[in-house]
């Protein structure tokens, strides 16, 4: 079973995801960094060298920014991308089932903002990063995190959602939640 959402997909769908930068930054005063779904190896099959983006080339381009990850929030809505085993035993795995292209239910808000704030506050000694992601770690993903930032550490929602927007480079293309924000 791939999880609520058993459709499988050719890759040649992902248009979207191939023209996506694989990570973003550290967005500056947060934990959080955004990233698009990596892809364990049958996945990627069809991919170029160059589009291609596994959980060990995530964790490679994580240390190249000089960071250490210790969490991944996965918000897709199947389990076929990837699995908990392909990523080190120090980074811990969270899967939050969200739905595509609807704003994420208040329920799904509340778990991710439990998430990260246990994340936090079991790793308060340390300054290791969140990693979020949906398909193609835009749209849920920064919807998401922009909600944390505004409800949990109080921001302000239109520097925020802006904020995001300009420093979380794999966001560049976020748009479609921030009315509802």
């Amino acid at each position: 079973n791939n999880g609520p959402y058993n459709i499988h997909m050719p890759i040649r769908s992902y248009s979207k995801w191939r023209g996506i930068i694989p990570v973003g930054k550290r967005l500056s005063g947060t934990r959080f960094v955004a990233f698009k779904v990596p892809l364990k190896g049958a996945i990627s099959q069809r991919l170029t060298a160059k589009q291609k983006f596994s959980p060990k080339d995530l964790i490679a381009k994580i240390k190249e920014q000089s960071e250490e990850l210790g969490l991944i929030v996965d918000l897709t809505y199947t389990t076929r991308y990837y699995t908990e085993k392909d990523l080190p035993k120090s980074v811990q795995y969270k899967k939050l089932y969200t739905v595509g292209h609807e704003v994420p239910d208040d329920a799904t808000i509340l778990q991710f903002k439990r998430m990260v704030r246990k994340f936090l506050w079991e790793n308060a000694d340390n300054d290791v990063i969140i990693g979020v992601h949906c398909t193609s770690g835009v749209n849920r993903t920064g919807y998401l995190i922009c909600r944390y930032l505004i409800d949990v550490e109080g921001m302000e929602p239109e520097a925020t959602i802006e904020r995001t927007y300009f420093e979380c480079s794999a966001l560049k293309t976020f748009v479609f939640y921030q009315k509802k924000v």
